[in-house]
């Protein structure tokens, strides 16, 4: 990694309203870029740089990498510790209001997202990526565990949740391994972990339509403790999903993604608007 000490100028500390913890352990940094396996020709994204701990390992695998920073204070550092790679490029803005389309639209190739994502907006952030999953090759997180365990949790559990559903209808989800607060400058509360999202090339169980998919996940659940006769209410009966195989009497937590589909794919094609099943009809 070409980055000197005196080629460094001083980065500023860690700011609370962006949720910053810097990564500081080099066998974890190390762990990490094993897991991306960055090579030659990838068009790898970084959000959130920080102080360039990954970053530095993830030039010398490739030669080449964009990052997306939204603090100010930091872009000078970067510029100054990376300058002698060429295809080191900073977009300075925020993360959640990126186009990742755009950036995928200029050479075609799928990108490599990766990042130590603020606890703060990790979640928001994700959905907004998922809009852009036919631009993405893979994604790998650093997250809160508990967001990570949410994400590869499994129906019927108490991390089961729109959140799992949502990208599992997406992606291919794995859970790496953890991150203790020890690796981290100043140490957070919580453990972190290592999470791979793998955008899928078909999906498994398509939606006719996903908007309304959407809708009928985050009306699911709405309150977790409430069957889905009563979640549901007003978008589908309980004769119309016992219909389709599924007790009206269950809780959301309990439907599998292929559940989920079933139940918007049944109203979607209630719709006369809907173009599947106008397309049916002709």
């Amino acid at each position: 990694m070409a980055t000197r000490s005196s080629d460094r100028s001083p980065m500023p500390r860690a700011r609370k309203r962006f949720g910053q913890n810097f990564l500081r352990d080099g066998g974890v940094i190390s762990r990490i870029v094993r897991a991306i396996g960055p090579r030659s020709g990838d068009r790898l994204v970084e959000i959130g740089p920080g102080q360039g701990a990954l970053t530095g390992p993830l030039l010398e695998a490739t030669g080449a990498l964009e990052v997306i920073e939204l603090d100010r204070d930091l872009i000078p550092g970067l510029r100054v510790q990376f300058y002698d790679y060429p295809e080191f490029t900073i977009h300075e803005g925020d993360a959640l209001k990126f186009d990742f389309h755009e950036l995928w639209r200029q050479d075609g190739r799928p990108l490599r997202v990766v990042g130590n994502l603020p606890y703060n907006i990790s979640t928001p952030l994700i959905f907004h990526l998922l809009t852009a999953r036919g631009a993405i090759r893979d994604m790998h997180f650093m997250l809160q565990k508990e967001v990570v365990e949410r994400l590869a949790a499994e129906p019927g559990g108490p991390d089961w949740g729109r959140l799992s559903v949502m990208t599992q209808y997406y992606c291919a989800v794995e859970s790496l391994f953890v991150v203790p607060p020890g690796a981290f400058v100043p140490q957070p509360k919580v453990d972190s972990a290592i999470v791979r999202l793998t955008p899928h090339a078909e999906l498994p169980s398509p939606a006719l339509d996903e908007a309304h998919f959407a809708d009928v996940v985050r009306e699911a659940f709405g309150q977790r403790r409430k069957t889905l006769r009563n979640n549901l209410k007003g978008m589908i009966d309980a004769e119309a999903l016992a219909a389709l195989g599924i007790d009206p009497g269950r809780r959301p937590q309990t439907l599998r993604v292929e559940e989920f589909v079933a139940i918007s794919n049944h109203l979607a094609g209630l719709q006369p608007e809907n173009p599947a099943a106008t397309e049916t009809c002709s």
